[in-house]
């Protein structure tokens, strides 16, 4: 019998925070941080509050990061 692959969140749109830190090489504060001053990516605000950032967001806030560079 073969085994299911089970979905990760590397294969949906959406990234937690943690999984964005990680991309990004800042810690979580810093995240938060940017975010407070309205420099993070775009983010999700989900019901139970947690935060998501699509994928194309922060693909999207990369270029304007490089375009601003």
């Amino acid at each position: 019998m073969e085994r299911q692959h089970v979905t990760t969140s590397k294969n949906r749109d959406t990234l937690t925070v943690p999984e964005v830190c990680a991309e990004l090489q800042v810690s979580r504060s810093t995240f938060y941080d940017w975010r407070q001053k309205g420099r993070a990516p775009l983010c999700l605000v989900l019901p139970n509050g947690s935060l998501r950032v699509r994928r194309r967001d922060l693909d999207r806030w990369l270029s304007a990061c490089e375009d601003a560079a």
